[in-house]
């Protein structure tokens, strides 16, 4: 199990393969996505793009939240292609322009740490601890602790309000230096 406590304590790896800490994302409020390219819920690589567009076009707001995709290949082979060809497929056809970071596993022994934590902190139906399918999302507040988690069948649509109600919460004050 991750020893991190909270989401910005881990580290995962960006579509050339380098290291991505999340940490250069604290304080920011953060709707994380295991998606895949060849999936049935694929086109809400779509509406993951307009509720990011439509956060980034409210001043108030724009510096302060992030979609992540997280490409995976686990749930039938639907996202066969290399993170190349992935980056290229999301913004071709979907003109994706928040980050899609590098292909990762969300189960089993080579799961991605954070997700492995955030499962653990936000179980999912009947207290399962394991990610379902593809397009499962996680909405993660200033603080790195996981708020919500929905199933894959939810649309990003139907997430606006919950996200909007974190962004609204007061930010925490600015830790001072000793």
């Amino acid at each position: 199990m991750a020893s991190a406590t909270s989401f910005y304590g881990f580290e995962t790896k960006d579509k050339k393969g380098k290291a991505y800490p999340l940490a250069q994302h604290q304080g920011k409020v953060i709707l994380a996505v295991n998606t895949a390219s060849k999936c049935g819920f694929t086109p809400q690589f779509g509406g993951l793009e307009n509720l990011w567009k439509k956060i980034q076009s409210n001043e108030k707001y724009k510096n302060d939240f992030l979609i992540l995709g997280f490409p995976c290949n686990q749930f039938g082979g639907q996202d066969p292609g290399s993170d190349d060809q992935i980056q290229e497929f999301c913004q071709v056809n979907y003109g994706v322009t928040f980050p899609v970071l590098g292909k990762t596993e969300v189960n089993g022994n080579n799961a991605e740490p954070v997700f492995e934590w955030m499962k653990a902190e936000k179980p999912g139906l009947m207290g399962l601890k394991r990610i379902k399918w593809n397009f499962e999302k996680f909405l993660i507040g200033r603080d790195g602790r996981v708020i919500q988690r929905w199933a894959s069948t939810t649309s990003p649509e139907k997430l606006e309000a919950d996200i909007m109600k974190e962004l609204e919460k007061p930010k925490p004050a600015a830790k001072a230096e000793l």
